[in-house]
């Protein structure tokens, strides 16, 4: 800010139309643009295709999450997590600061103009007074003023302001894959949940089963139409159902317990009986099928995969900043307003005062600082360029994965059914052939064991195969409308500044 001397009276005039002029035109002066790097999308480091037998086909779009999750319930528990959830309540805060932050840095294109008002009285002794007599002074000044606003002639600000609109878009795309793995872990967990409600059906009724079973031997050991043999062995199978029931019940409350802290809130899944467990979500009903199309699909589908590009663009716009700091660093500094000794002629004829005083500066030597920070920016560029190609070969790996899973765990649910429908027949011819007296008890023993196994396997890889599904879903990015950057991104209005 200016600081006339008292009394002074500037001997060339000048019009604030004049100072607005030159403020104008260096804020119009065009710089010789960023100094980053041209940037350019790394190849993809993963083959051409997926390494699969499901992985045929062209991609598809994928369908919103309400398309892809259908039981009503789920739908509800997923819409309440998305609300409540302190996770993704916390990414969408950390986007609200990387906004605030590039609102700086577009602010720092802009001159902070300021306006002072002032005065001063000051008693100069006889031996300090050019007069040689006792004297007071006044001095009274109003005006605006510009101090040390930065003309970014090479892009050094440019350069900032673009690295930090990357910041923010990076943080906006990880609030939404935040997003979806947040839905997915929420039907994962919903169907967990579900796995166990008819596990714990299944297990109830073969109790309820054996519970008879060792009511009627014992019956028959009272008679003595059996040996109590026959019926430790019938009581172990009891005590095997109620131990498989207990385990089950504690299993769910765990899985419960995981559900609700996704949710955010005190959401719990009542238990059901198998009737209202398939009604509620079927393991035995597959979910739509999705096409995945070539890799190259993902880095406009994965929002982690956007998130780290943007990461990466970020990095690139700040080696720019870098190189800017080795030119000369130009500033300028300007003042208009009135100046006078009496505050009655602050706004009189003849006080106008101004100051025009622009700067340049370039570091002599600064210890090799500069071209340290150029090397720190460079190699932060690549280990964003290697965490880029990294987040890539994870996704395509995630994507295999998910194929594979549904491939080969379609064909062990086609085996387990078959494996069921086996033991079932076993255990009705063992019963008989006991029944009969041409086979012993331990046969039937061994039937029924076994088929309580395979009952219980069928359901858990129906469930396997329900997580491929939402793993392939999630690995393809997802809901697509969640995998669209916000619509007003890029230019930010300065009220939000």
């Amino acid at each position: 800010m200016f600081q006339p001397a008292p009394f002074a009276r500037p001997r060339t005039a000048v019009s604030a139309a004049a100072l607005s002029a030159v403020l104008s035109a260096a804020m119009l002066l065009p710089g010789c643009g960023s100094m980053a790097p041209q940037y350019a999308r790394p190849p993809l480091p993963v083959a051409d295709r997926y390494d699969a037998p499901a992985a045929t086909g062209a991609a598809a779009a994928l369908p919103e999450w309400r398309g892809y999750f259908a039981p009503p319930a789920l739908q509800a528990m997923i819409v309440e997590a998305l609300a409540q959830n302190r996770d993704l309540r916390i990414a969408a805060l950390r986007v609200e600061q990387a906004r605030a932050a590039y609102g700086i840095e577009r602010a720092n294109r802009f001159p902070i103009v300021a306006a002072q008002a002032s005065g001063q009285r000051q008693q100069v002794p006889a031996d300090l007074s050019l007069t040689r007599h006792e004297m007071i002074t006044s001095q009274y000044q109003a005006g605006l003023g510009v101090s040390a606003w930065e003309i970014d002639l090479w892009g050094r600000l440019a350069s900032l302001r673009g690295a930090a609109l990357e910041d923010y878009l990076a943080s906006d795309a990880a609030r939404r894959a935040i997003t979806m793995s947040l839905i997915t872990h929420v039907a994962e967990g919903y169907f967990d949940v579900r796995e166990i409600d008819q596990r714990i059906a299944l297990a109830r009724r073969t109790l309820a089963t054996r519970q008879e079973s060792y009511r009627i031997f014992s019956r028959r050991v009272a008679v003595g139409a059996t040996s109590r043999l026959n019926l430790t062995q019938v009581e172990t199978l009891l005590l095997q159902a109620q131990a498989l029931a207990s385990q089950l019940e504690q299993e769910r409350d765990r899985k419960r317990h995981a559900l609700q802290l996704l949710v955010g809130g005190p959401n719990a899944l009542a238990p059901l009986d198998a009737e209202a467990a398939n009604a509620a979500g079927n393991l035995a009903d597959p979910l739509p099928a999705l096409a995945p199309g070539l890799p190259s699909a993902l880095l406009e589908r994965r929002a982690d995969i956007v998130a780290a590009e943007h990461q990466l663009r970020a990095a690139n716009a700040n080696i720019g900043a870098a190189r800017a700091t080795f030119f000369p660093q130009v500033s300028l500094t300007a003042a208009l307003g009135t100046a006078s000794a009496e505050l009655d002629g602050l706004f009189a004829g003849g006080s106008r005062s101004w100051t025009f005083a622009p700067s340049i500066t370039l570091p002599l030597f600064d210890g090799d600082r500069r071209r340290q920070n150029l090397t720190l920016a460079e190699a932060r560029r690549d280990s964003a360029i290697a965490n880029y190609e990294k987040t890539i070969q994870g996704a395509f790996r995630d994507v295999a994965d998910a194929l594979s899973a549904q491939t080969w765990l379609t064909a062990q649910v086609g085996i387990a059914e078959r494996t069921l429908q086996v033991q079932r027949e076993r255990a009705r011819l063992s019963q008989l052939r006991y029944d009969s007296g041409a086979a012993p008890f331990l046969d039937v023993l061994d039937a029924q064991r076994d088929l309580l196994s395979a009952e219980q396997q069928l359901i858990q890889l129906r469930r396997a195969l329900l997580g491929a599904g939402i793993a392939l879903y999630s690995a393809l990015g997802g809901d697509p409308v969640l995998a669209a950057p916000p619509l007003a991104s890029i230019d930010l209005p300065l009220t939000r500044i």
